[in-house]
């Protein structure tokens, strides 16, 4: 796709946040990664849906179906957005939320002081803890898939190693939501089977810049959070069937038994679940084609080649500047458009200060939950700042950052 044919204007007059004006300027939100801007679609429909007359599940009258339909509609939604069936669809707060409910289950079946999980360096720790706790419960040791420094992806020498027959559990990030590098998955998940081992992939960060076939992937469990793809925050996660069906969960006596249901608690946030089928509607649009994946796929492939035309350019533009520090990897490995770096000798907190009461630009920095990564690459100054190119960003913005990061210079 030529990125002049890209509808960018079209696409940013989907966002009402990006008429939010500071310091004269609009402004660039470089968030992404912690949280897209909503689209209006999102915004209307969860507001009709509460303006129309809520209800809880399980009433004959109008209300209580509409919303029945609607909860399945968004697991019909999720499903094809991920790659599955509906049936292997289930909901929650957000990842964290799903993942120790998951990990607490999971760990049920396990015995006592016997095997091993193994977890990377790499992940977000909501990719860690849960299966950590849970393999402590069990005395269970913990493996661990190593970061190397140098060329910032996994170290996957050792893998036969790490993941060996005494494995229960392999959990890994698609991509990393610090420094953008994407797993070689592929290839852990292939060991983890091998061995017999339930996989728990962490797609957050993966799912608003590249499809996903859950089925394809061959793992057990896949999370991903609509408020990372233009949605509400809502928590999503894909379950094998045959492991959804054995999955042991702690639940109310009178709570449904079955798969999906039996995995969320309580009643669900009906208006979040329209805000996620809205979401995927609202990406799904930007593609073409009959079928919603189809037009899903046809997205992603629009939106990578916009998004990438503008990380490549900030990469290029970074590195000419000597006072900055970018970590990435290299040109050979694959990345999301999320570019982290450092000023020299300046806390990441001041400079992200700095671009957004001079410039408008709102840039995060810390570790973003990847406490782990950051700390082995030895960074110091308050951590990373990040970078986060999303669908709706402009070249006005990069340039505007890079003129910013170049004055900061001077000053």
């Amino acid at each position: 796709m030529e990125i002049d044919q890209y509808p960018i204007e079209q696409i940013r007059e989907e966002f009402p946040a990006l008429q939010r004006i500071e310091r004269n300027h609009f402004v660039g939100f470089f968030d992404g990664p912690g949280g897209t801007q909503v689209a209006k679609s999102v915004i209307d429909s969860m507001a009709t849906y509460m303006k129309n007359g809520v209800s809880n599940l399980g009433g004959s009258y109008p209300t209580a179906m509409e919303t029945a339909f609607l909860v399945d509609e968004a697991r019909e939604y999720a499903a094809v957005l991920l790659g599955t069936e509906k049936e292997n669809i289930a909901f929650g707060a957000n990842m964290t939320s799903l993942a120790f409910r998951i990990s607490r289950a999971v760990c049920e079946s396990w015995e006592q002081s016997n095997g091993n999980i193994v977890v990377t360096e790499m992940d977000h720790h909501a990719n860690i803890d849960p299966w950590v706790t849970a393999a402590r419960t069990k005395n269970l040791a913990v493996n661990t898939l190593e970061l190397d420094c140098e060329t910032k992806t996994l170290d996957l020498s050792n893998l036969s190693k790490i993941i060996n027959e005494e494995t229960k559990l392999v959990a890994i990030g698609l991509a990393s939501n610090a420094i953008g590098t994407i797993n070689n998955y592929r290839k852990v998940i292939q060991r983890a089977k091998e061995v017999g081992a339930l996989v728990a992939i962490d797609a957050v960060h993966a799912v608003p810049h590249f499809a996903i076939n859950f089925k394809e992937i061959g793992a057990d469990f896949l999370f991903c959070s609509a408020y990372k793809f233009f949605g509400p925050h809502v928590g999503i996660v894909a379950i094998d069937k045959d492991v959804f069906n054995e999955l042991n969960v702690f639940k109310l006596k009178p709570a449904p038994r079955e798969a999906p249901n039996k995995l969320e608690t309580g009643t669900l946030n009906f208006e979040g679940l329209i805000g996620v089928t809205e979401a995927i509607r609202f990406m799904a649009n930007i593609g073409n084609g009959n079928l919603l994946r189809e037009k899903l796929i046809s997205a992603y492939k629009k939106m990578k080649s916009y998004e990438n035309y503008l990380a490549d350019f900030l990469r290029k533009s970074l590195a000419e500047l000597e006072h900055v520090k970018v970590y990435q990897s290299g040109a050979d490995v694959p990345k999301t458009p999320t570019i982290s770096f450092q000023i020299e000798n300046m806390e990441a907190k001041l400079v992200c200060h700095y671009l957004a009461q001079n410039y408008a630009l709102h840039l995060e920095y810390g570790d973003f939950y990847a406490m782990t990564l950051v700390k082995k690459l030895n960074v110091k100054h308050g951590g990373l700042i990040r970078a986060g190119i999303a669908p709706y960003n402009t070249l006005e913005e990069i340039n505007r950052l890079i003129d910013a990061l170049k004055k900061l210079k001077e000053i």
